[in-house]
C-alpha cells in the first residue's frame, strides 16, 4: 500500500486540473521530516495512525517519533527510562497517568481528578492516608498530594482533595501505612528507600544503602529513620499489627522476609532506639521458598510465592505444624501462605480454630488452590485471590455477601467467582469488595459486592450478595483503585510492557465431562459448568428407577467440585431421601412432571 497524498491525488475522468502536479507519495520525503511532524499529534492520533497502514505503523512506532513526544509531555524527563522502548513506554506513561476519585457523601457525586505533578515519571502506587494522598512514581520520586482550601471559579471557599503536591522524598522503593481500611488510623507513612552512605574510615566514596524513613502524614515531616547494612536489599514493605507492637516486613530481592518490630507511640518523641532485623519464621521453616509479594492487614498476612521453589516440599493442605509442610508435585511458583495472628480472624477466615495455635502465631499456612496465584487482595476478614487462568477465588466472612457468591454463607476455603473472569485489579474493602474488569470494546467497568452502608457501592445503597456494575464512570487506562470510609479512589497508568499474563484454560478442565479428575477440586468456568450439569441431567434421566437416580446423584456430587462440607451434606441428605423412598415401586413420574 502506499500512501498518497488525497489533495494530490488524479481526478475519476482522468483529466487533471490547471495547477495540480502528478501523486506524490509520503515515502518521497525524509523519514526524519515525517517523525517530525508526527510528532505534533497528541498520543490517541499517533496511535490511530499507526494502524491504518504499514509504513505509518514503522514511522509512528520509532523511538525518534516518541522520543519528541514525552519531551514535549515532560519536559523535565532527562533520561529516557528503562525496558525495550524506553521512550514510547516512558510517553505512553506520562500521557496516561492520573489519580480519580469520587467522593461517597456530599451532593456532588461524580468522578474528580487529583491534581497532577509535572516531576512525576508516570504513576506506579499510590495510599490514601486521613488528611492526603501519596503517589510513587517510576523513577522513585514520592509526591506528597495535600487537601487544601481553595477558591471556586465562582468565588467561594471550598475544600477540595489532591489539589497540591510538593516532592517527599527521592529514591523510594516503596511505602506502606496502617493497614486498616479506615484511614484514620494512618498516621505515619513508612518509606522503603535507597540512601548513600559515607564509607569506613580510610576509604573514600559512599555505599548505597537501604533504608526505612517514618514521615507524619499530616506534615510530611521526618520523624525517625533506620539503616540497613550494604549487603540487604529490599523491595517490599508491609506492616502489621497494633501501634504499641508494630511489625514492618520486609521482602528482599532473593525472596526472604525480615521483620522489625517498633512502637509508633513513641515515634514522635525525640530519641534513639534499637531494633533487632530477624528472618521470618516463614523464612526460617521453609527455606526453599522465594516469595514473591506480600499483603497484610492488622492481624494477618499473605505472601505469594516465586519461582524459586525446591521440588518435593510444598504443601496441598495448610496445617499446623512445620514436620507436616512436605507433599510431593508441588507447583513452580504461585502458592499461597497465610499468618493469622488472632482466633476471631481464623474463624471468619477458614471456619475454625482446629490449627490455630496462640503460641505460634507466624507459623505459616499453605492454601489448597488449583492452579498459579498471580495476585491478591487481603481485607479484615475475607480475602480475594486471582490465578493464572484469570478465575477469582474468594474466601472468608461472607455475613454481608462481600465474597460475591450470591448468599451469605461463609467459606472456608477458595471458592470460584464463576460468573468474573481475567479482572485488571482486586479490592477487599470493609465488608465489600470491588473487581475493576475490562470489556471487549477495551473499555473498563467497577464491579461491586457486599454491604452498601454509606455509599460504598455507588448506585447499590442497600448492597449485593453478588458482583454487580456499580454507578462510576470509570478512567480508559484505570489500572488500580482503593476504597476508603469517605472516598472511592482509582489510579491511572498504563505500562506497555506490563502484557496481560493470564493463561487459557486447558480443554481438560473446560469441558464438564463426570472424569475422576473432577473431585480433586479443579473449576471449571462458568460455560463448562453449564455443559457438565446438562449432562448431569441427562444421566439422571436415563435411570430407570428412582433407587439408581439417587445412586447416580450420589456419584455425580462426587465429581463436582465442591468443599468437602458440602459433599457430605449432599451425600447425607441423598441417603435419608434414599431410605425413605425404600419401599417405592418403579412407576414414578418422570423428571418433567
Amino acid at each position: 500500500m502506499e500512501p498518497l497524498c488525497p489533495s494530490c491525488g488524479p481526478e475519476p475522468g482522468g483529466e487533471e486540473k490547471k495547477g495540480r502536479g502528478n501523486p506524490i507519495s509520503v515515502q518521497v520525503f525524509p523519514p526524519e521530516l515525517v517523525e517530525h511532524i508526527i510528532s505534533f499529534l497528541p498520543v490517541r492520533d499517533v496511535v490511530a495512525l499507526g494502524q491504518t497502514c504499514h509504513y505509518f505503523h514503522e514511522v509512528c512506532d520509532a523511538e525518534g517519533v516518541w522520543r519528541r513526544i514525552c519531551r514535549r509531555l515532560s519536559p523535565r524527563l532527562r533520561e529516557q527510562g528503562s525496558g525495550v522502548r524506553p521512550w514510547k513506554r516512558a510517553a505512553i506513561l506520562n500521557y496516561t497517568k492520573g489519580l480519580y476519585f469520587q467522593a461517597f457523601g456530599g451532593r456532588r457525586r461524580c468522578l474528580s481528578k487529583s491534581v497532577a505533578p509535572l516531576l512525576a515519571h508516570g504513576y506506579r502506587r499510590f495510599l490514601p492516608t486521613k488528611d492526603h494522598v501519596f503517589i510513587l512514581d517510576y523513577a522513585g520520586t514520592l509526591f506528597f498530594l495535600k487537601n487544601a482550601l481553595v477558591s471556586s471559579t465562582l468565588g467561594q471557599i471550598q475544600w477540595k482533595r489532591a489539589c497540591r503536591y510538593v516532592v517527599l522524598c527521592r529514591g523510594a522503593k516503596d511505602f506502606a501505612s496502617d493497614p486498616r481500611c479506615d484511614t484514620v488510623y494512618r498516621k505515619y507513612l513508612y518509606v522503603l528507600a535507597t540512601r548513600e552512605q559515607p564509607g569506613v574510615v580510610g576509604t573514600t566514596g559512599s555505599r548505597a544503602c537501604d533504608c526505612v524513613e517514618v514521615y507524619l502524614q499530616s506534615s510530611g515531616q521526618r520523624v525517625f529513620k533506620m539503616t540497613f547494612h550494604h549487603s540487604m536489599s529490599f523491595k517490599q514493605i508491609v506492616l502489621v499489627g497494633q501501634e504499641t507492637q508494630r511489625a514492618l516486613l520486609l521482602l528482599t530481592e532473593e525472596g526472604k522476609i525480615y521483620s522489625l518490630v517498633v512502637n509508633e507511640t513513641q515515634l514522635d518523641q525525640p530519641r534513639s532506639y534499637t531494633v533487632q532485623l530477624a528472618l521470618r519464621k516463614v523464612s526460617r521453616c521453609l527455606p526453599h521458598l522465594r516469595v514473591a509479594c506480600m499483603a497484610s492487614n492488622q492481624s494477618s498476612t499473605l505472601y505469594i510465592t516465586g519461582k524459586n521453589h525446591l521440588p518435593g516440599l510444598i504443601p496441598r493442605k495448610w496445617v499446623p505444624k512445620a514436620a507436616e509442610l512436605r507433599a510431593p508435585d508441588p507447583p513452580d511458583q504461585g502458592g499461597v501462605y497465610f499468618e493469622v495472628h488472632t482466633p476471631g480472624v481464623y474463624r471468619d477466615l477458614f471456619g475454625t480454630l482446629q490449627a490455630f495455635d496462640p503460641l505460634d502465631q507466624q507459623m505459616p499456612l499453605a492454601l489448597s488452590l488449583p492452579a498459579k496465584i498471580l495476585f491478591c487482595a487481603l481485607g479484615y476478614n475475607h480475602l480475594g485471590l486471582v490465578d493464572e487462568f484469570g478465575r477469582i477465588f474468594m474466601q472468608g466472612n461472607n455475613r454481608y455477601g462481600q465474597l460475591g457468591t450470591g448468599d451469605k454463607m461463609d467459606r472456608g476455603e477458595p471458592t470460584q467467582v464463576h460468573y468474573l473472569q481475567r479482572p485488571i485489579t482486586l479490592w477487599c474493602g470493609l465488608n465489600h469488595s470491588l473487581v475493576l474488569s475490562q470489556g471487549s470494546d477495551f473499555s473498563k467497568e467497577l464491579l461491586g459486592c457486599g454491604c452498601g452502608a454509606g455509599g460504598r457501592l455507588p448506585g447499590w445503597p442497600k448492597g449485593s450478595a453478588s458482583f454487580v456494575k456499580l454507578h462510576v464512570k470509570v478512567p480508559l487506562c484505570a489500572c488500580s483503585l482503593c476504597s476508603t470510609r469517605e472516598c472511592l479512589y482509582m489510579l491511572s497508568s498504563h505500562d506497555i510492557e506490563h502484557h496481560p499474563t493470564y493463561r487459557d484454560l486447558p480443554a481438560s478442565r473446560v469441558v464438564g465431562t463426570p472424569e475422576p479428575s473432577l473431585g480433586a477440586g479443579a473449576s471449571q468456568d462458568a460455560g463448562g459448568a453449564a455443559q457438565a450439569c446438562e449432562e448431569y441431567l441427562s444421566q439422571i434421566h436415563s435411570c430407570p428407577t428412582l433407587q439408581d437416580r439417587m445412586e447416580k446423584m450420589k456419584e455425580i456430587v462426587g465429581w463436582m467440585p465442591l468443599m468437602a462440607a458440602q459433599k457430605d451434606f449432599f451425600w447425607e441428605a441423598l441417603d435419608m431421601l434414599q431410605r425413605a423412598a425404600a419401599g417405592v415401586g418403579p412407576g414414578l413420574p418422570t423428571p418433567e412432571s
